[in-house]
C-alpha cells in the first residue's frame, strides 16, 4: 500500500518562509483534512507536494513509494501515483477533455513501459464512458474545450474524471470546494467518496470549512497555523473549529511553547 510522508518539511517564496518543519503520513485509502486559517500554508504545502518551482524547499523529505521526491519534475511525480486538484483549474481552449484525459494517460503507460504505444481510441472511448457513467457526468462533457465556459461545479467534477481516469494513489485536494454551491459540493464530493472505495485512493483535503468534510468524511484532521500542524485528531476536532474557531488553538500553541 502506498502512503506519502512528509518529514520535517521547510519551505520559503522569495527568501520568505513559509512552512516551518510539516510532519504527515497520509496512506492510501484514508481520507486526511488540513484545515487552517488564511496565509498559513495550506496551499504552499500542496504546490510544493507536486513540484511547482516557485516555492523552494530548504529542509525536509517528502517520500512516496520509497523515494524522496522533492528532486522529481512535476511530471514524474503525477506518474509516480500524485495527483493535485487544483483551487482554480485552468481552461485550455481547442483541447476537448477525452483528449486532455487520453493523452495524460497515456504519458502515465509509456512512464510504466516505455515499449506501451498507449490506449488506443476504442478501448479509450469505452473506458471513458465507463468513469463518466460511474460518476453521473453527461457524456457531452468529453467533447468539450477543457474548463471552456465550465462553471465552478463542472470544472471539479473534470477534476474528479480526471482521478477516475489516471488511478493516481494520493490525491491532494486543494480547497476543491471553492466557488461550489451546495448541490455542486455534494456532487463533486460523492465523486471523491466513489474513487477512494473503488480505488483505494488515498486523499489530503484542503478546506477552510467544515461543512466540506459533512460529504468527505475524514479518518484524521490536522490544523496548520504558522506553517506548522499544530493539532491533529478525528472528524470532530473540525466541529470542534467550526464552533469555536482558531483562538482555542493559538492559545494551546502559546501554552505549550511555555
Amino acid at each position: 500500500m502506498s502512503e506519502i510522508v512528509i518529514n520535517n518539511l521547510h519551505v520559503s517564496i522569495e527568501g520568505k518562509s513559509i512552512l516551518n518543519g510539516i510532519d504527515l503520513k497520509v496512506p492510501q485509502g484514508e481520507v486526511h483534512a488540513i484545515m487552517g486559517p488564511n496565509g498559513t500554508g495550506k496551499s504552499t504545502l500542496a504546490n510544493t507536494l507536486m513540484g511547482h518551482p516557485s516555492y523552494t524547499v530548504t529542509a525536509g523529505k517528502v517520500f512516496f513509494k520509497g523515494q524522496n521526491i522533492l528532486g522529481m519534475k512535476t511530471d514524474e511525480r503525477s506518474r509516480l501515483g500524485l495527483f493535485l486538484a487544483f483551487q482554480y483549474p485552468i481552461s485550455i481552449p481547442g483541447v476537448t477533455v477525452a483528449n486532455f484525459l487520453r493523452t495524460a494517460l497515456n504519458a502515465r503507460l509509456r512512464s510504466l513501459k516505455p515499449e506501451d504505444k498507449g490506449i488506443a481510441i476504442p478501448e479509450f472511448r469505452k473506458l471513458l464512458k465507463e468513469k463518466m457513467e460511474e460518476l453521473k457526468i453527461d457524456s457531452s462533457f468529453a467533447g468539450r474545450y477543457l474548463n471552456e465556459g465550465f462553471s465552478g461545479g463542472e470544472k471539479k467534477r473534470v477534476e474528479v474524471l480526471q482521478m477516475a481516469v489516471l488511478q493516481p494513489e494520493i490525491a491532494i485536494l486543494d480547497e476543491i470546494d471553492s466557488g461550489l454551491d451546495i448541490d455542486a459540493m455534494r456532487i463533486v464530493s460523492d465523486g471523491v467518496n466513489l474513487l477512494r472505495e473503488k480505488q483505494n485512493l488515498g486523499v489530503l483535503v484542503i478546506t477552510h470549512y467544515q461543512r466540506l468534510l459533512n460529504y468527505i468524511k475524514p479518518d484524521v484532521v490536522h490544523i496548520m497555523m504558522d506553517g506548522k500542524i499544530v493539532e491533529s485528531g478525528g472528524p470532530e476536532l473540525a466541529v470542534h473549529l467550526e464552533e469555536h474557531g482558531y483562538e482555542w488553538v493559538r492559545e494551546k500553541v502559546q501554552e505549550e511553547s511555555l
